[in-house]
């Protein structure tokens, strides 16, 4: 469609818009009305939309440990940009003069909110988080905290592991899909899409990064207080704000997304199951070319979750040992998690990357521990001054080593910090576990 009649659309009136609207009906928010300057560009690009999203879950891999969590991003995509198209049209029907808000901004934020995930890799944000740095650093440790010494090559990966954002890859996305699909597009339009020069609260609308508090966020949460925060909010110093009297809202909000992170998205058999998709992944990384995709949009755009069952299928006895622990999460023979403490409050500004052989560094099956460090920005403490939980764990490949690996980690803890701060011991019965 040329840009004369995408501006045609944009100008019409919302009876002419509805009627040619496709609509799909959701569960949380009922019919989403696709809007006509979307669907009518290129339907192709919204199938390739589709197919891409559908096969990369929201919540990674916590389906394995709650069966329920099966939804996509697709659907998620979907949310987010029905509620972006309410936050901005709330927005312009009580300050659209004031802050000039026309229709091309609209159809701006809800565009974004729909595209804001074609960047995403397999497994949620497990692929740029742990994968990525695993295989960029050339690291053979178990640790899941990507620190390398402060040379030229370790700057070098820190500067590409910062570009490979799930966020990056998606403006690189958005470049292929119009290239692939010869999309009539103006640049100008496109750009606001990708980039905040101006208006910046319009980009705040789907990625706040100053509060935190945006409609990608919101898709997981009681739709009762979201849109009663989304009715109150307006444009002040081109920030978006809240009512003061809205607090205890706001807090509930971040407390909800707190407990979902702590008792679902982080739970330790969820992470477990992570730690063996990564080793998995390395050791299929070199046969498939999984890692170098990220630097073809066209290979990336193939990338999503049922890369397991490719692995599974591939008969090369190189993809044995990826194989194997594949198999191992479908038997339920997981890494073991032997426990965690929360970092002191007073410790986290200077705290350090931790390494497996930090933990059991006098012993012979460094290799055997897989550790992890979990740093959330989020408030866990309840406390409004200070809002990030750090959380540490250890993870033993096999069973019999749990009870080795606990005793260190609680040596580690008292020369650390010169007592034990994690909450609870290790059971007994896993420890004799065999």
């Amino acid at each position: 469609m040329g840009a004369s009649s995408t501006d045609e659309l944009l100008k019409s009136n919302s009876s002419q818009k509805e009627r040619y609207s496709k609509h799909v009906h959701d569960n949380v928010h009922g019919n989403i009305y696709l809007d006509p300057v979307f669907w009518l560009c290129n339907s192709l690009t919204l199938k390739s939309f589709r197919g891409k999203l559908r096969d990369l879950k929201q919540l990674g891999l916590s389906h394995l440990v709650y069966p329920g969590a099966v939804h996509s991003r697709f659907e998620h995509s979907l949310g987010v940009y029905w509620l972006a198209g309410t936050a901005v049209q709330t927005l312009k029907d009580y300050q659209g003069l004031e802050l000039d808000i026309d229709d091309i901004d609209i159809q701006t934020v809800k565009l974004a909110g729909l595209l804001h995930d074609v960047g995403h890799g397999p497994f949620s944000h497990m692929f740029e988080r742990e994968f990525l740095p695993r295989v960029l650093s050339g690291s053979n440790c178990d640790h899941m905290q990507f620190s390398v010494p402060k040379t030229l090559l370790g700057t070098l990966v820190e500067i590409i592991l910062d570009a490979m954002t799930h966020e990056d890859m998606s403006l690189k996305m958005i470049d292929y899909i119009v290239d692939q699909h010869y999309i009539d597009i103006d640049s100008g339009r496109l750009n606001r899409v990708k980039s905040a020069k101006e208006k910046q609260f319009l980009y705040d609308i789907v990625a706040n990064g100053r509060n935190g508090i945006d409609v990608d966020k919101k898709t997981s949460f009681n739709t009762s207080f979201v849109h009663r925060l989304m009715e109150t909010m307006r444009v002040m110093g081109d920030e978006i704000c809240y009512r003061a009297k809205d607090y205890l809202t706001v807090y509930k909000l971040f407390s909800a997304r707190a407990d979902l992170h702590r008792t679902v998205y982080t739970h330790a058999k969820v992470k477990a199951i992570e730690l063996m998709l990564v080793d998995a992944l390395l050791e299929a990384n070199e046969h498939l070319g999984i890692s170098s995709s990220i630097q073809q949009p066209a290979e990336f755009w193939k990338l999503d979750d049922t890369i397991i069952n490719a692995i599974l299928a591939d008969p090369r006895p190189e993809l044995k040992k990826a194989r194997d622990i594949i198999l191992r999460v479908r038997r339920r023979q997981l890494y073991q998690f032997c426990n965690e403490y929360s970092v002191p409050k007073a410790k986290q500004e200077h705290f350090k990357g931790i390494t497996a052989q930090d933990i059991v560094c006098s012993q012979d099956y460094c290799s055997d521990v897989k550790f992890l460090i979990d740093k959330e920005e989020r408030i866990s403490h309840l406390l409004p001054t200070f809002c990030q939980d750090m959380i540490v764990r250890v993870y033993a490949k096999e069973p019999h080593l749990v009870e080795a690996v606990s005793d260190a980690f609680e040596n580690f803890q008292m020369k650390t910090y010169g007592e034990k701060t994690q909450v609870h011991s290790t059971p007994e019965k896993k420890k004799r576990r065999r």
